[in-house]
């Protein structure tokens, strides 16, 4: 029975508005049985335990001048009373749940085969009623009016330990609430803090205030309770007791509100006339230029524009993560479709590639400035990257330069030479292997090597390596590779602003 779930469950506290009579609560759960019909919640119909022979002081069980004592008093069943109740509670449907006032009823509760237990705000911190109620193997619910943060932490530590499936609800214990009073953001707060527990609302309002439940909703509550009553010629209910046309009203101001907070936990699937909005609205990809089949389609060629059409590739589509490969010859002026073109997505081998240079880099204990831009270089494209290519830090580059270089595991960078630097490279983490027009040499960390102007010069490792590269300022172009098809590649950089942890 701890497992049950009590997701949008609605209770309808009877407590004493049977008034004593067996006959009137049978009355009370019927008409309201007949208003829950047709809405799409849980429902539970609750009652409260008091042991009156030990619950009351014996000087004072004849005390009708004091307003509990009284009431209790003349409102109390039999044993027989309170099994047929309990019996047409389930005749009905209903989840049945009582709150007990003494851990004697906790036995009666259990005997009488309710579904939940109910804790009272007054019996929050009643700390032996909580044993015995720790003991019982049903889900608990508490109202928490009045409860210092300690004390519900306490309680919460108790439950928790004893595997208890435990709901705490919002409750101001005024009897009715004025709507000042209500504090429904103290919800937010039982929420924040106990993330892991069902947060509910118990509801003492005007018994007419059918539109408050709808925040309690949008909060997040899952679990809601009400005083219920019947008025009849014979019986009156107090002021803070709703009608069945009142708790009709509620529970119909519950469904609407619902219906348009939606779905939670999970981001939703837009409807189609959502999509068609949107696209209607987005800037269409066309071609800046006659396009020819195969080629990569960049920055270069397009301009965006609307209106979109069918099918268009749009401005959302476009990034640096996303390749575009015209499929077919496309004219000046006209759009890019997904018909005309495909697209290759490059943003998880890019996030691999930053994870392992993240990697390398703690594995050297090399700190980077935080607003240091990576630059992944790959000569041959990103799908040669593993074995062409290397992921470069500028850190520095005024009329001096400082980079940071970082080789994984079975790189290569290409045979270049520069006309204008010179450099020095510091190995800092791993081996390199470096080719000085022609001649190769093995480098370890510390190992210092100085790259003079004209000297073709290509590296790699076989392990994963880092090193620093010291140099006169560095221009884009004075980077000249012994393979002239690099240099046609206009994009053999990707670069990445925001990777740091």
């Amino acid at each position: 029975m701890s497992k049950l779930n009590l997701d949008r469950l609605f209770i309808l506290e009877m407590a004493n508005n049977h008034m004593g009579s067996v006959e009137h609560g049978l009355h009370v759960i019927r008409e309201f049985a007949k208003v829950c019909k047709g809405f799409p919640f849980r429902f539970a119909f609750k009652m409260q335990y008091r042991q009156l022979d030990t619950f009351i002081h014996p000087d004072y069980r004849d005390r009708m001048d004091i307003k509990y004592v009284k009431r209790f008093s003349e409102t109390s069943l039999s044993r027989d009373d309170t099994r047929s109740l309990v019996a047409e509670i389930k005749a009905q449907g209903f989840l049945s749940i009582c709150t007990p006032f003494d851990p004697e009823s906790v036995d009666i509760i259990i005997e009488d085969g309710f579904d939940v237990l109910k804790i009272a705000s007054c019996s929050f911190t009643d700390w032996p009623l909580l044993e015995r109620i720790g003991k019982c193997d049903l889900p608990v619910i508490g109202s928490t009016a009045g409860i210092q943060t300690d004390d519900i932490d306490n309680v919460v530590s108790f439950m928790s330990h004893r595997k208890i499936k435990f709901t705490l609800m919002h409750c101001v214990a005024e009897y009715p609430t004025p709507n000042e009073n209500l504090q429904l953001n103290q919800i937010d707060f039982l929420m924040e803090r106990y993330p892991d527990i069902p947060i509910g609302y118990s509801t003492h309002e005007e018994p007419f205030e059918s539109d408050i439940i709808a925040i309690a909703i949008a909060k997040g509550c899952k679990v809601f309770e009400k005083h219920v009553g019947v008025p009849t010629e014979q019986y009156d209910i107090n002021g803070y007791s709703a009608t069945p046309q009142q708790v009709f009203a509620w529970l119909t101001a519950a469904q609407k509100a619902f219906t348009i907070c939606g779905v939670s936990n999970r981001r939703i699937e837009p409807t189609q006339k959502e999509r068609d909005s949107l696209i209607s609205l987005r800037r269409g990809i066309y071609a800046k230029n006659d396009l020819v089949a195969g080629k990569r389609i960049e920055d270069a060629n397009v301009f965006m524009a609307i209106p979109t059409k069918p099918g268009h590739i749009t401005a959302n589509n476009w990034s640096k993560y996303n390749y575009y490969y015209a499929t077919q010859s496309i004219k000046k002026g006209e759009p890019i479709l997904e018909s005309n073109s495909r697209s290759k997505q490059i943003r998880t081998q890019i996030e691999d590639i930053v994870n392992r240079v993240g990697e390398l880099l703690k594995a050297g204990n090399i700190i980077i400035p935080q607003d240091s831009q990576l630059e992944i270089s790959h000569h041959y494209g990103l799908e040669n990257f593993e074995k062409t290519g290397i992921s470069m830090i500028t850190v520095v580059n005024r009329e001096y330069c400082k980079k940071l270089i970082v080789v994984l595991p079975g790189q290569s960078h290409p045979e270049q030479y520069h006309k204008q630097k010179e450099e020095t490279f510091h190995v800092l983490h791993g081996t390199l292997d470096v080719t000085l027009d022609g001649v190769s040499k093995k480098c370890y960390p510390g190992d210092v090597v100085t790259v003079e102007k004209g000297v073709r010069h290509a590296f790699g490792c076989e392990n994963g390596v880092v090193l620093e590269e010291i140099s006169s300022n560095h221009s884009q172009d004075d980077s000249f590779y012994s393979d002239p098809e690099i240099s046609k590649n206009t994009n053999r950089k990707t670069f990445v602003s925001f990777w740091l942890n």
